[in-house]
């Protein structure tokens, strides 16, 4: 009985009402889920810092100690096993360094988001075998970190979709911009796909690229044809307003 009263009471409501609450509470979950990305990155950012400085420090200390057992110890099969040990520590440092490198990018923090995505774009496609052409004419001063971690994340989406489903040999980036508005055009020459039969809004990944440049006042737009490759384009205002 209670169930059919606020049924029928949902129907008296002035649509007008309707749709300020639909947008009210979808401001709200714009808002929750940009404290949610801003909440990620602080995290990764922490992890990645605690992994460089605790665990790489632990990592130079072992090294440094199975350099000196390697002095002072003898034998032929003895010196063979430090030597492997050696070479799994290496191995050890090598993933740790990627792990801090994909969790926050130091070129990010030192050089910048204009070499950061260059040297990330032109390693990535170096490893999955693409061939690469970056263009960078941004002529404003630094970006904002806010920005300038946004945009690199998503290059590391757009890039992620282009190696895992575009079966596309080249890749394109072009960053133009000066000190009012960023835009970044990310294109590959796969195959492509039809918005009709694979709807943007069901792809999660977009969805979050999308809600990272929306949080930051910017657009993100997505054409594709199949068979002609697959165009991603993202502007953000630098000028925010007062």
């Amino acid at each position: 009985m209670r169930a059919a009263e606020a049924t029928l009471d949902r129907q008296d409501q002035d649509p007008a009402e309707i749709e300020k609450l639909v947008q009210a509470r979808t401001r709200e979950l714009s808002a929750f889920s940009s404290h949610l990305q801003s909440f990620s990155e602080q995290e990764k950012s922490e992890l990645a810092r605690k992994l460089h400085d605790e665990l790489g420090g632990l990592l130079t200390a072992a090294k440094m100690d199975l350099s000196w057992l390697q002095s002072r110890v003898q034998g032929e099969a003895i010196q063979e096993r430090l030597s492997e040990l050696g070479g799994v520590l290496d191995e050890a440092m090598d993933l740790k360094r990627r792990v801090v490198e994909e969790l926050r990018p130091s070129l990010l923090d030192h050089f910048g988001f204009p070499t950061a995505v260059r040297a990330y774009v032109e390693s990535t496609c170096a490893k999955a075998a693409l061939s690469c052409e970056v263009s960078l004419e941004y002529a404003g001063e630094a970006l904002p970190k806010d920005t300038a971690i946004a945009l690199f994340r998503v290059v590391q989406a757009g890039l992620s979709n282009i190696i895992c489903h575009s079966r596309g040999r080249n890749v394109r980036l072009v960053v133009r911009g000066d000190d009012r508005l960023c835009s970044l055009t990310l294109t590959d020459d796969g195959q492509g796909f039809d918005r009709t039969e694979a709807p943007l809004q069901s792809s999660h990944g977009l969805m979050g690229m999308r809600q990272r440049v929306s949080a930051l006042g910017g657009n993100m737009d997505v054409s594709s044809v199949p068979g002609k490759g697959t165009t991603l384009h993202v502007q953000i205002p630098l000028a925010r307003p007062a």
